[in-house]
């Protein structure tokens, strides 16, 4: 048994990261049986849990869809929020009640919750049903785990608080066959306080430039039409493996596989260089949609997050992208009600916002994580100031999104179609190069390609097309 330390997975080591090769010569126990996954959480928990699949499917598991058809049952968590333990835990309960009607049933935790003490600690008291929790750091030894438990009946709890490694070539079931998750590099260093990830992801660890583009030819090989390169913070990629490798040359190295398009998140402002811009600018299947979280647009609030840049820095950069990379959609993430913001700090936000027109942005509250800085800020604001305030950023980003979206009524957008729509079973969606959501009049056999859409109608959150073939 091996149980988180939060203290612990805060220090950065001086030990060399290493390298390794991911092998299971185990039996392939989960012959006839199913197993089911549910995740919460960001776009690296989704490619996690492809990772978990495709384990379980190389144990000799079958993937369903339903829980109660199923042998294993796996919730891949996200502890970035506290309404995200909520949702876990309440499912926890649905399957205590399942559980009891089955007592060969296997319920496991992974993912960021697993690293947080007081989750593991609730899960031994009170949640004794659950047979596992594994780490971020070990999932890849997730099938040793399940076999152990399995055996020995009694709860294994094997998570690891460390700077982590690297493992390639960890087997992989994916959500589709035309775009596909690439890690570029796991864990982050920035710190922010109000942020749970440096301490349930570790230290910042690029892989190997050669291993991702192998990764990307033979996705190419395979058909598929999109990438989207991962890591907490992506634009860091390489500071710690290279002296002279970023991820602006990443990006182009990658653009000469002729991928048809290249996205990536999230990115950090801070590590955000005039090189990158001028790749995406100068690369054709490197698509123009950039996520730049700016959180705030208080120099106050941004020093109490430890976000290292000023809202003039941040304006500077996001006018250098707008300048330079054609048609170019920037979306934000922004906080409100962070410890010691006043009306006047979330008036600077609101100022920020209108400067910018963001094309759209993910908003939240602020919620105190585990042992990060901020939870210990006693300038706390309250829960209807939090609302008010979330409200009024709402309805001000909703307008630009709007009106950004307002603009491309009539055009010719090339979309990369995903799946059926929705909103009409009887219509397909698909997404721009600049991420927009298009709810599109086109036949089925157009899901997995990219095809011409002209936009009929526009919505703050889709637009609605025809395929014009």
């Amino acid at each position: 048994m091996n149980l988180p330390d939060m203290k612990n997975a805060k220090k950065r080591k001086e030990t060399k990261v290493e390298y390794k090769k991911h092998i299971y010569e185990g039996p392939l126990f989960g012959t006839n049986k199913k197993y089911y996954v549910r995740t919460y959480g960001c776009q690296m928990n989704v490619h996690d849990s492809e990772n978990i699949r495709g384990l379980l499917e190389s144990a000799g598991y079958t993937e369903s869809s339903d829980i109660k058809t199923s042998d294993v049952i796996i919730l891949n968590t996200c502890a970035i929020r506290e309404n995200a333990h909520d949702k876990v835990f309440g499912f926890l309960g649905v399957l205590n009640n399942l559980k009891k009607k089955n007592k060969n049933l296997i319920v496991g935790i992974c993912g960021c919750m697993a690293q947080e003490k007081s989750v593991v600690d609730k899960i031994m008291e009170k949640y004794k049903f659950v047979d596992f929790v594994c780490g971020t750091h070990n999932f890849n030894n997730l099938l040793n785990i399940i076999s152990e438990s399995v055996k020995s009946k009694n709860q294994q709890i094997e998570v690891y608080s460390y700077d982590g490694d690297v493992i390639e070539d960890i087997p992989v079931k994916k959500d589709n066959n035309y775009s596909a998750w690439v890690n570029i590099i796991l864990g982050c260093d920035k710190f922010c306080t109000y942020c749970i990830v440096p301490y349930t992801r570790g230290t910042e660890r690029s892989r190997k430039k050669e291993d991702i583009i192998l990764e990307v030819k033979n996705l190419v090989k395979e058909g598929y039409k999109e990438i989207t390169l991962l890591g907490q913070n992506v634009n860091a990629y390489g500071k710690d493996l290279y002296e002279d490798y970023n991820l602006a040359n990443l990006l182009e190295d990658i653009s000469e596989t002729k991928i048809e398009r290249i996205r990536f998140i999230t990115s950090h402002p801070w590590d955000f260089t005039d090189e990158m811009i001028d790749v995406i600018a100068s690369r054709d299947n490197v698509m123009p949609y950039i996520h730049l979280p700016v959180q705030s647009g208080s120099n106050k609030i941004l020093k109490l997050m430890n976000r290292r840049y000023t809202r003039e820095e941040y304006i500077t950069l996001y006018n250098k992208i707008r300048n330079k990379v054609k048609n170019s959609t920037v979306t934000t993430d922004i906080i409100v009600g962070f410890p010691g913001e006043t009306e006047n700090d979330f008036e600077e936000t609101l100022d920020l916002v209108n400067t910018c027109k963001f094309d759209g942005a993910f908003t939240f509250s602020f919620s105190p994580r585990e042992n990060t800085p901020a939870m210990f800020l006693k300038e706390t604001v309250d829960e209807e100031t939090k609302m008010d305030r979330l409200h009024r950023l709402n309805k001000l980003i909703n307008e630009y999104s709007n009106e950004s979206n307002k603009k491309l009524l009539g055009s010719i957008q090339k979309c990369l179609v995903t799946g059926i729509s929705e909103k009409d079973k009887n219509k397909v969606c698909g997404y721009t190069e600049n991420m927009k959501l298009v709810n599109i009049e086109a036949d089925e056999d157009t899901i997995g390609n990219i095809i011409d859409v002209k936009i009929t109608d526009t919505k703050s959150f889709s637009l609605d097309g025809i395929h014009v073939k």
